[in-house]
């Protein structure tokens, strides 16, 4: 099969589109036949190797940890009574430290997986696991977000922003947007209260202190320590950047009770489940810049690397054949 690969870490002149063996379920695991993968910007991060030290891979690796496809094999332990069987649709967030979805077959836990939103080509699915699980946990999980709070979301204009902005509009918060001059337009077409620039003096801009804080930038222990004064007594600061190549980590305030949080998206099936139910009902709604090919994988890298590849990137490997979704006769 086809597989995009790096053996040494390194820039995107690393990856190289190989022929390898088909890989064997195991026990407990599946075998997806890869409709499509995504390009995150922790992709980057690991194969550069900036993150060995908190997730450490093995080489050679494939990345890719967001994939859809369709069932072609059930390793042993697995059968009708985990309401899976080969032909099933799936969508997946795989795990991080194995090999992903860049490649015409992948494997995959059975407890990680969904069933695909029913309104959406497979294909374009494979945009919302790694982000929607990020805005989810770093809203809910760690944010413990409820109706009648006020947050901030800083990086808003992002991928990840523009689900957090609307699960947390979903949820009837007040949602605050620190963005960019021409993100403006981008976070207002999904719904906020409020847009301030980010790179103003945020204390200034805003009205009232915020009970939650959510960055999902880029940004310096500095830049995250400004971010602390916004948040009410009590409140918390959630830190959910893809990529920690900066070292920061979020600050408390034990003073006011001002929690400071971490966060490192895992794989919940039962979450993204979730999201993809919201997706089928239209509360959700899935972004998409553009689509390439397997093999253009390593020129997206080179694109992303030298920012020129902005917004959510589906990756396609396989055409999507017809698929009972999961759970379905």
């Amino acid at each position: 099969m086809k597989a995009v690969r790096y053996h040494d870490f390194g820039g995107p002149e690393v990856l190289r589109c190989e022929d390898v063996e088909r890989p064997t379920p195991g026990a407990g695991q599946v075998r997806i036949q890869v409709t499509a993968t995504s390009f995150n910007g922790i992709d980057a991060a690991l194969r550069a190797g900036r993150l060995q030290g908190s997730l450490p891979l093995r080489l050679p690796h494939t990345p890719g940890p967001d994939v859809t496809g369709t069932i072609d094999a059930l390793g042993e332990g697995v059968d009708d009574e985990d309401g899976l069987r080969v032909g099933d649709a799936v969508i997946a967030l795989l795990p991080m430290d194995g090999d992903g979805g860049s490649a015409e077959y992948a494997i995959a836990p059975a407890q990680a997986l969904a069933g695909v939103p029913r309104n959406v080509p497979l294909a374009e699915a494979a945009a919302l696991p790694l982000v929607g699980l990020t805005a989810w946990q770093a809203l809910f999980d760690h944010g413990r977000l409820v109706a009648g709070q006020r947050v901030l979301i800083h990086g808003a204009g992002g991928v990840v922003g523009g689900y957090a902005v609307q699960l947390a509009r979903e949820v009837r918060a007040h949602v605050i947007a620190a963005v960019g001059p021409r993100d403006v337009g981008r976070v207002c077409a999904v719904g906020v209260d409020e847009v301030i620039d980010h790179t103003t003096e945020l204390t200034a801009a805003l009205s009232d202190p915020v009970d939650l804080v959510v960055n999902l930038a880029p940004t310096t222990s500095r830049q995250l320590a400004a971010l602390l004064p916004l948040v009410r007594d009590g409140g918390r600061l959630v830190n959910a950047a893809v990529d920690t190549a900066f070292g920061a980590s979020a600050p408390c305030d034990e003073s006011r009770g001002v929690q400071g949080i971490d966060v490192f998206v895992r794989s919940d099936a039962d979450q993204l489940a979730d999201l993809v139910a919201r997706v089928c009902t239209g509360e959700l709604l899935l972004d998409v810049t553009r689509r390439v090919a397997l093999a253009d994988l390593p020129a997206l890298h080179a694109q992303a690397e030298a920012g020129t590849s902005p917004g959510k990137v589906v990756v396609l490997v396989h055409p999507a054949p017809p698929a009972r979704e999961v759970g379905n006769p």
